[in-house]
């Protein structure tokens, strides 16, 4: 079955239309940009947007419709993602947070990525260890094979 179009469809799908044209994934995350040292920002905004729609249809007058809708949007760019190595950290261009809780709030990343750089650090160092052993043990275990068949001849 099919739906009649009504005005305020029509001005619905108009105004959710010219907000999709604004408003896409290349907006909220931009192009990234690549330094000559081998740094890549990419630039990051926060996307707001509202709209409102109204309407009635004209009855007692005359017949028809009146309506109206209007629509907002705000980008506001926020920082870049810095992609450097391997590693990613977020470089904020607002203003500082004001409130300890923010501060707190703003310090997590970089407190996971520190976290994140001992862990990885301590893996290494044991695979490391633990390389540097099995090659010790294999030497042991050669030296005594050495040893036992210079003892046999």
């Amino acid at each position: 079955m099919e739906q009649m179009q009504t005005p305020m469809a029509e001005f619905l799908q108009a105004s959710m239309s010219k907000i999709k044209e604004m408003v896409d994934v290349n907006t909220v995350v931009g192009e990234p940009i690549t330094t000559p040292d081998g740094v890549t920002l990419v630039p990051v905004s926060r996307v707001s947007f509202g709209f409102g729609h109204g309407g009635s249809d004209l009855v007692k007058q005359r017949s028809g419709f009146a309506g109206g809708s209007g629509a907002g949007i705000r980008i506001e760019p926020i920082g870049f993602l810095l992609v450097k190595e391997g590693s990613v950290r977020m470089l904020n261009i607002l203003p500082p947070a004001n409130t300890t809780l923010d501060r707190v709030i703003d310090m997590v990343p970089l407190i996971l990525d520190k976290a994140e750089q001992f862990l990885d650090k301590k893996a290494e160092d044991k695979r490391a260890a633990g390389a540097a052993s099995s090659a010790e043990d294999a030497a042991n275990v050669a030296a005594e094979a050495v040893a036992e068949q210079f003892d046999r001849a």
